[in-house]
């Protein structure tokens, strides 16, 4: 199950966009909390003892692919559903399918648990720790099998998983069938040798809005080579429509540069230019030229290059060295597969390493420091893609950066311009708190150039002088871009080129580079252009709720996701996985209760709904924001993912098997006061970690969380343990109502930090966890009452 948690994080960040990514907890949890509740309300799914666990197990395997090529074939489309009604239809549809596998993996867990089969007797804090610790082998698995099988490769391995339990099952019965086994072993083969080679039926279906999509749509156009890692699918593009040169000059009247393109997860096309530097006549009418022509002969720092343009750019102004700071190797490759001589320059050093750990761990300063514009254009008004956590624009991320640089270095940062203002004006904004931060006066320190779709922001903590002043006005006026910021400039200055009826973005970056207030020009503008922090690293994160009249009646006249309305999207997710868990968590068993004799005690019920639906909350408060933090320390969101559903499982199942010997009530009090410990000594380790190396970062980050994961897995065995002595009727409904409980926690907890913080969730979980150890004491003590037999 885990295996296939990980895989779809993946599928769906290349086939959809990142808005799905983080649904994928949310189908896991859904699917298994259903099955407590199913085998509940029809007890006869469950019974049978090893053959109807092989049956189960079987379904999963079968389900784990079959859900795959469903939702693969039958894709639903964000950028449709505002003007076809049939894509709210998908949307469920391909939720509800992607659970299946979940609810029948659970329903095996769950028969163990409530210990139906008297024959085979298992401790349910046996069966329960099991299942964590091979949890966390799957995350292992997952990660290193991307890499090896490819995302369609690793969803057979996650059937072929299934299938081999159901195998495992079949020598257990005591009506063992020779020919059932073989047949299952069989299965098992078949998929295991598929996940080597997957069929071409399987492929992903990208959307038909992703960039390597329309790349694709040009005549001629190929993917010359497809790779995998634990993070991402990089695809190399040979096409003679790819021209990507942004903030170019309308100056220039040259010939443009022959370019392929590398795409990330079918998105994001990056321009790998196939020229030399010393040909690249281009470069000079770039507005990214100009730092590099206020530091001739200069030490440049390019982080996070992709297909190389701005290296190119940075040799091609002058430069007299180029450091380029690029995470992803298979992006290198790519370029070495090009023409290999730009990477391979012997101005260029390569350093594959994410920026923020390179910038931590180097005791080297540059003269200049470039942070790539790696995105392409997109309206963000609607906040349809404020998902996405970008470690590399944070507070914390500059203040880093300005360590690095020269006693007169430069920092530069490129985006594009947007109407109405919006990331460009955070990007400003951003540069300015980092001056400050650093004691300089933002007004002499930040200068600001617009072209007709970019902005360049360029931060210097010793000021810019007078000299360096008059090349910026000169630059600007010979190729035509317009000044936005720069020491000493006049209104009449601004907006020459590129006009506009009102020149916004200059008088909000007087306003943000002067005031000793920015707090007040953050909450005067339409949009939320506060700066990002470590602790809500979400760049395009835009909406302010006072926004929401407009979004919602601008939804379906503009071509963006869901209509223009994307920030809801997570709303939507939450309504929907409630609807969901009432449906087919807490359905199943008021139905089965009606018309049943209401002999159960009020407390004994009051108690269960408290402490299993807080346990529920409390985990995953607490969880997710460490898995949003963990991206910073461990790179790669899947990777991330993996890290930590790895520690948490594994030690909470280490914990499970020893709940029984521990004192309830002082082990739920040792979890509230740590949980609440580690909102606050989680950011200061993860900083101490993040110049190591990357597998110490791996291993230092899981052993951070095994503390807290072994007290975590004592919880639930616990409170199953009481009421397996009290009211063991309860048990279905504590499994029923945790999972529901979960299953909406994991949508609450990422709009809860998308709009406060993950730390603030964190707490939250603190405290969810130490209502529970009040419920553990009043069980300590005698309540609830004991359930009857009738109950």
């Amino acid at each position: 199950m885990l295996i296939f948690e990980i895989v779809l994080t993946r599928v769906f960040a290349i086939t959809q966009f990142h808005h799905f990514a983080f649904v994928t907890v949310s189908l896991a949890l859904l699917g298994f909390g259903a099955s407590g509740s199913l085998l509940t309300a029809f007890g006869r799914i469950g019974r049978g003892g090893p053959t109807r666990w092989v049956q189960l197990a079987a379904v999963q395997s079968v389900g784990t692919v079959a859900a795959f090529g469903l939702v693969n074939r039958f894709p639903f489309d964000s950028f449709r559903i505002a003007v076809e009604s049939k894509q709210v239809w998908l949307l469920a549809f391909n939720y509800l399918t992607v659970s299946v596998p979940f609810l029948c993996g659970g329903a095996v867990i769950g028969v163990l648990l409530a210990g139906w089969d008297q024959a085979h007797p298992v401790p349910s804090n046996q069966v329960y720790a099991f299942s964590l610790v091979g949890s966390g082998a799957g995350c292992v698995v997952a990660l290193g099998a991307l890499e090896l099988l490819g995302g369609v490769g690793v969803v057979l391995l996650a059937g072929a998983c299934a299938m081999a339990s159901a195998f495992s099952f079949s020598l257990a019965s005591e009506r063992r069938s020779s020919g059932l086994s073989l047949v299952v072993a069989a299965a098992v083969v078949v998929l295991g040798v598929g996940s080597l080679r997957p069929p071409r039926f399987l492929d992903l279906e990208l959307s038909e809005f992703k960039g390597l999509s329309a790349a694709l749509r040009f005549p001629g156009a190929e993917v010359i080579s497809t790779r995998w890692n634990a993070g991402s699918r990089v695809d190399h593009v040979v096409s003679d429509g790819i021209r990507s040169l942004p903030a170019l000059s309308f100056t220039y009247a040259g010939n443009l540069p022959p370019q392929q393109g590398v795409t990330f997860d079918g998105d994001d096309l990056s321009p790998i230019p196939l020229v030399d530097p010393d040909e690249a006549d281009f470069a000079d009418h770039m507005l990214l030229s100009l730092p590099f022509k206020l530091r001739p002969g200069g030490e440049v720092a390019v982080l996070e290059p992709r297909g190389g343009l701005d290296v190119l750019i940075g040799l091609a102004a002058g430069a007299g060295a180029v450091t380029a700071v690029e995470p992803n190797e298979l992006a290198i490759r790519a370029v070495g597969q090009s023409s290999g001589e730009l990477y391979g320059d012997p101005r260029v050093e390569v350093i594959v390493e994410e920026p923020r750990v390179y910038i931590e761990r180097t005791e080297r300063r540059f003269d200049v420091i470039d942070v790539a514009l790696v995105t392409p254009y997109r309206p963000v008004a609607s906040g349809a893609y404020s998902l996405a956590e970008e470690y590399l624009l944070t507070e914390e991320a500059l203040a880093a950066y300005v360590e690095r640089l020269r006693p007169d270095g430069i920092l530069t940062l490129m985006r594009w311009v947007q109407q109405p203002p919006s990331e460009e004006i955070r990007t400003l904004a951003l540069a300015a708190e980092s001056m400050r931060r650093s004691g300089a006066d933002p007004s002499s320190s930040v200068v600001a150039l617009r072209s007709y779709g970019n902005i360049l922001v360029m931060a210097k903590p010793s000021g810019f002088d007078d000299d360096e002043v008059a090349l910026i006005r000169s630059f600007a006026e010979e190729l035509r871009f317009d000044l936005v910021a720069l020491p000493g400039l006049e209104p009449a200055e601004t907006n020459r080129y590129n006009i506009l009826p009102v020149d916004e973005y200059h008088q909000l970056a007087a306003a943000l580079l002067t005031t000793s207030d920015p707090s007040v020009v953050y909450a005067d503008h339409a949009f939320d252009i506060t700066p990002p922090t470590d602790d809500k690293p979400y760049f395009s994160h835009f909406f302010k709720w006072s926004q929401r009249a407009d979004v919602l009646d601008s939804f379906g006249r503009s071509w963006q996701p869901f209509g223009g309305a994307g920030y809801f999207v997570v709303l939507a997710v939450l309504v929907i996985t409630t609807l969901a868990g009432l449906a087919l968590i807490v359905g199943p068993l008021v139905v089965m209760n009606l018309g049943r004799k209401r002999a159960r005690p009020p407390p004994a019920r009051a108690w269960t709904l408290g402490y299993f639906g807080l346990l529920g909350v409390a985990f995953l408060f607490v969880e997710i924001p460490i898995i949003q933090r963990y991206i910073l320390l461990i790179g790669q969101p899947t990777r991330a993912l993996a890290v930590v559903l790895f520690a948490l499982l594994v030690a909470s199942g280490a914990g499970s098997l020893s709940a029984r010997s521990m004192h309830w009530p002082s082990t739920a009090l040792v979890v509230a006061v740590t949980s609440a410990v580690y909102p606050a000594v989680l950011p200061w380790l993860t900083s101490w970690l993040l110049p190591a190396d990357l597998i110490v970062r791996i291993a230092g980050g899981a052993v951070l969380l095994f503390p807290l994961g072994f007290v975590m897995g004592t919880m639930f065995p616990n409170g199953l343990a009481h009421l397996e002595r009290t009211s063991p009727a309860l048990v279905p409904w504590a499994w029923g109502i945790n999972g529901m409980t979960s299953v909406v926690s994991a949508a609450a907890a990422t709009l809860l930090a998308l709009s406060f913080g993950s730390s603030l969730v964190m707490i939250l979980g603190a405290g969810a966890y130490g209502l529970c150890a009040m419920l553990s004491w009043w069980a300590g003590r005698g309540r609830p009452p004991t359930l009857t037999p009738t109950g």
